[in-house]
């Protein structure tokens, strides 16, 4: 896992991000990783090239939010999801980990561990879900 915080935002990059958010809004979600401390933006690599990003945003010291995860199509289901999000919580002393998302991604985080909670019709016609991990202490 490599920090993204390079001026332009490199291609593989970009392309991972339309899987996670709209096209529209990339550029200026990456300024966002650009110009809040709190935020910060992660590659994952194989064979040197990026085959999944996530996003995430500290709200304390050891809680934060995935804003984005991203995988390469033709590299899921190989654990890279999982890696990325075992990086961020183990690398950075976590105890919550939280994510908003769609229908689609549930199975996923589920299978994590994480509990999920229907937040209900968020938009017009589209149902969004809570997903929170907390690190249970020894």
């Amino acid at each position: 896992m490599e920090e993204i915080n390079m001026e332009i935002l490199p291609t593989p990059i970009r392309e991972l991000l339309a899987y996670a958010t709209s096209a529209s809004k990339i550029d200026e979600e990456y300024k966002l990783y650009q110009g809040k401390e709190n935020r910060k933006l992660f590659g994952y690599k194989q064979a040197e090239q990026f085959v999944g990003c996530i996003g995430v945003e500290w709200t304390t010291d050891n809680t934060c939010i995935i804003k984005q995860i991203a995988v390469s199509p033709s590299e899921r289901g190989r654990g890279i999801g999982e890696g990325m999000i075992d990086f961020i919580i183990d690398n950075h002393s976590l105890s919550r980990i939280s994510a908003e998302t769609d229908q689609d991604a549930v199975d996923f985080y589920k299978k994590m561990g994480f509990t999920i909670t229907n937040l209900g019709e968020k938009y017009p016609g589209v149902v969004r879900f809570c997903c929170e991990f907390r690190r249970i202490e020894k």
